[in-house]
């Protein structure tokens, strides 16, 4: 093992979080200190490994139809979540891979219960789910913004609730351990990003043309509420990561290095699942002797 497969080793336990305690994450580092030992090249090489590795199980999964993974995404603005995703699945084949960025409700999805739209997206069997952002936002962006939470049609007496977050979390919770129960392993990411590094990420977009489509304004009135957002992510995620569906917070601040460990992540996953290939029934191995009679 390589000295930097060894850091990704170790980095995979450093970075999950146990649920069983606060998260400060102030005290969570948004760039890895040891990555600077590595240089760039090293870790693509390392990334299309994982990436070609990643799409081979993927194959044994599909192959297998009985099991999903479900990889659910999180980040501030200029996170690096749709890279991340273009990286990590390079080599997947799209029949294998759903990808599912969920936007602002419509009204027909506020019309139902919070997790209605999001249980129709869970991956089915033999596929690889990504959430690019998730379920998560109403625990995110509905309690930065506790305006939005009108929009959702909720009796007085659930939106009033003292305990309305918590509820929201067990809600969660509940959700996750039937999906991990239907045979879903769930591995959920928050891309922990440094508030110098979205700046310098946003003035980017600003100076290069070719991504000036990226450009809302509504990026900096999100911006402004920086710390808002920290403690809604610290308390959603303490609360909500379980042994069936952990969070990883892994610095950000590196892209390279970002990718990479979010793809080691979901190798991990794969990896776990001990996928083989489908022993052929009777029919199958007499369809498959004939095949073989007819070409030889």
């Amino acid at each position: 093992m390589s000295d930097l497969e060894t850091l990704l080793a170790e980095s995979l336990d450093r970075y999950r979080v146990s649920g069983k305690q606060p998260l400060d994450l102030d005290r969570r580092a948004t760039r890895e200190a040891r990555a600077a030992a590595y240089d760039k090249l090293s870790g693509q090489h390392q990334l299309r490994r994982a990436s070609a590795r990643i799409a081979d199980l993927q194959q044994r999964l599909y192959a297998e139809r009985s099991r999903s993974v479900l990889l659910v995404l999180q980040a501030m603005d200029a996170g690096g979540k749709d890279g991340t995703i273009r990286h990590v699945f390079a080599g997947v084949d799209p029949q294998g891979l759903s990808i599912v960025a969920f936007k602002a409700p419509t009204g027909e999805e506020l019309a139902h219960d919070v997790l209605w739209r999001v249980h129709r997206a869970a991956p089915a069997r033999g596929v690889i789910g990504v959430f690019n952002r998730s379920h998560y936002e109403d625990v995110l962006v509905s309690r930065v913004h506790p305006d939005l939470l009108a929009q959702q049609s909720l009796s007085p007496s659930v939106a009033d609730d003292p305990a309305f977050w918590d509820a929201r979390f067990a809600d969660i919770r509940a959700f996750e351990r039937l999906l991990a129960r239907q045979g879903t392993r769930i591995v959920k990411v928050f891309l922990h990003l440094g508030r110098d590094e979205q700046k310098k990420r946003l003035q980017a977009r600003l100076d290069d043309p070719a991504k000036l489509w990226k450009v809302y304004v509504g990026d900096l009135r999100e911006r402004a509420r920086w710390d808002d957002y920290k403690h809604a992510y610290a308390a959603a995620i303490a609360a909500t990561s379980r042994a069936e569906a952990p969070w990883f917070v892994v610095p950000a601040d590196q892209k390279w290095f970002a990718r990479l460990i979010v793809a080691e992540i979901v190798l991990d996953a794969l990896q776990n699942l001990d996928l083989r290939a489908p022993t052929p029934t009777a029919e199958q191995t007499a369809q498959i002797a004939e095949v073989r009679r007819q070409l030889a």
